[in-house]
């Protein structure tokens, strides 16, 4: 029997996930804050309408969202938009950022938009960027410190491959792991590129430390349980923590601001006032179903800690909801 050739970890894991997304339901692994609470994406696009607004309300504007799921928080955005700030409303046109066929039959069914593959492929213009959970999903490369040198990971046979490297990461403790996701900085030098020139924001809200730090984050959900993120690909969800130190430094010199927890960030967009106002006159046990909700998303054992919003936005531009104090 031959040996696998070894791929490089990133190609791995963007292969794993691309056959996943195109024949798995990713909802039956895990569930996102959209799915959570409509206050999730009720705020979000709230907020998307405060940027349009301190953009000088351009008479057209791209709304756009990489990763949408199932199209929910697209939905609960435009429904509070429209409730809201009908005059952005007017003024949006909606881009959804896909690779999936299955995802984008369930979205149309929620939604009418524009689909790419990329983010790259949304045509010029002033544009407000979504993305929840989207860098956490993107290929990572790893090195681990052997001996004084740098070894990148590769994967064969469902086991880690280790092979010497030619780039320099520095001195390291021998048994230092570093990850770098080389695709979410290129599209940071991208989105910078682009809102620099045409205008507009870019907010994202994942899982990640505040600061760079070494370690292997590289994990899989199957059927709901972690699983061996090397073994069956295609079959699991694959994703890594977030640098947001790392990034928004390819995203310079375009103004960002963040990461601040995602439940300071939604309680500062009114998270807990919005749930109060929809718990009203409901039973008690819907509105404790809507108020355990928004503490999941808020609260530091749930997922207001690790998670945290981040936002690239033009230099004109001040501080956005959210992230002044």
């Amino acid at each position: 029997m031959t040996a696998a050739v070894p791929e490089r970890l990133d190609k791995f894991m963007a292969r794993a996930n691309a056959e996943y997304y195109a024949s798995c339901d990713p909802f039956r692994d895990f569930v996102t804050a959209p799915e959570i609470s409509q206050v999730f994406g009720e705020l979000l696009g709230l907020w998307a309408a405060a940027l349009w607004d301190l953009m000088g309300r351009p008479g057209r504007v791209i709304m756009a969202e990489a990763g949408p799921g199932r199209g929910t928080l697209m939905q609960d955005a435009l429904r509070a938009i429209r409730q809201m700030a009908p005059a952005f409303h007017a003024a949006l046109s909606l881009h959804l950022v896909e690779t999936s066929p299955r995802l984008r039959v369930v979205q149309a069914e929620r939604l009418e938009a524009a689909w790419h593959d990329r983010l790259e492929d949304i045509p010029p213009g002033p544009m407000i960027l979504l993305a929840n959970e989207f860098l956490d999903a993107l290929p990572i490369r790893q090195w681990v410190r052997r001996n004084g040198l740098w070894i990148e990971r590769y994967v064969a046979d469902g086991a880690f491959v280790e092979c010497l490297s030619a780039e320099d990461l520095g001195g390291a403790p021998d048994g230092r792991v570093i990850e770098r996701c080389d695709v979410a900085h290129d599209l940071m030098r991208h989105l910078a590129a682009r809102l620099g020139r045409d205008g507009g924001a870019a907010l994202f809200l994942d899982y990640g430390p505040e600061h760079s730090a070494p370690g292997d984050s590289l994990q899989a959900l199957r059927d709901g349980r972690p699983a061996d993120p090397l073994a069956d690909p295609g079959k699991a969800d694959l994703t890594a923590h977030v640098d947001f130190a790392a990034l928004a430094a390819s995203a310079a010199p375009l103004g960002v601001v963040g990461p601040v927890p995602q439940g300071l960030f939604l309680a500062r967009l009114g998270l807990f006032q919005r749930t109060d106002r929809l718990a009203r006159g409901q039973d008690l046990q819907t509105a404790m179903r809507l108020v355990a909700a928004s503490r999941r998303l808020a609260e530091p054992d749930g997922m207001g800690r690790l998670f945290k919003a981040m936002a690239l936005c033009h230099p004109s531009l001040p501080t956005p909801p959210g992230f002044a104090a």
